[in-house]
């Protein structure tokens, strides 16, 4: 059972994610892992945050009109992230945490380091479908490890030519299939408790409330600047986070 300070955290993590997530559409898993990751530890994190991802992802994945178009043009992607998840959550029973957690941290600050600079690959169409294999068994693997869905795999999806709701929407079915990937894998390899599975299902409650207000806000909001801050946020805490989980590891050995 979770200490009262924890179960603070917790709920207010899931609050601040699901603000995130209204006023620019994504962030709800990227924040949430990489503050429960501070608080609680690696796996446990990956465990919170399923519940919450999947309902609010599964309601992206949906709205937009363009579901099979994109499952169709993109199938390589979603089936290679979705079937090699399990690999890299074998990585948990035997790769010491705290270099995973630096992983984590890394993968962060890539991705937050690549959105700030405004760079995007362009890749030719008929490229998609090899590129989007090994992106995806690589997303997969690194999901599996970290919990983080979105290193390569949103780049990817930037780098096709998608607009904007084709691109929001495609990124719902792919955190949606990971999430799924990531509840069967985790469960599989015992790292998902019911313990977990319930505190999970509590914390879509301030997740969607944060979602709520998020988008009564966003009209009073520069998208552009808070997206700004958002990836300056993330990338603060994947340093903070691979600072942390290195020193911790070089004091386990010594």
């Amino acid at each position: 059972m979770f200490e009262p300070s924890t179960v603070i955290v917790i709920l207010g993590t899931f609050l601040i994610a699901g603000l995130a997530k209204g006023i620019i559409g994504l962030g709800l898993p990227t924040i949430s892992l990489a503050l429960l990751t501070i608080a609680t530890n690696l796996p446990t994190s990956m465990a919170l945050l399923l519940v919450p991802s999947l309902v609010t992802n599964i309601w992206q994945a949906t709205v937009g009109g363009k579901f099979w178009e994109i499952l169709i043009r993109l199938w390589p992607l979603f089936l290679t992230a979705t079937f090699t998840v399990w690999f890299g959550v074998m990585a948990l029973s035997s790769v010491d945490f705290t270099l995973l957690s630096a992983l984590l941290g890394a993968l962060l600050m890539t991705y937050a380091v690549i959105n700030l600079s405004g760079f995007r690959f362009n890749l030719k169409t008929r490229h998609e479908w090899w590129v989007g294999s090994l992106v995806g068994s690589v997303n997969g693997i690194l999901t599996g490890m970290t919990g983080s869905f979105v290193v390569p795999g949103v780049f990817y999806l930037q780098s096709i030519g998608f607009r904007r709701d084709m691109l929001i929407q495609s990124m719902g079915i792919l955190f949606t299939v990971s999430t799924l990937a990531l509840i069967f894998s985790l469960h599989g390899n015992e790292f998902l408790t019911s313990e977990l599975g319930v505190w999970s299902s509590v914390s879509v409650v301030p997740a969607i409330f944060g979602m709520v207000i998020g988008q009564r806000i966003r009209q009073g909001l520069s998208e552009k600047a808070f997206r700004k801050l958002f990836f300056f946020f993330i990338l603060t805490i994947g340093a903070y986070i691979v600072v942390t989980a290195l020193q911790n590891y070089i004091f386990s050995i010594n």
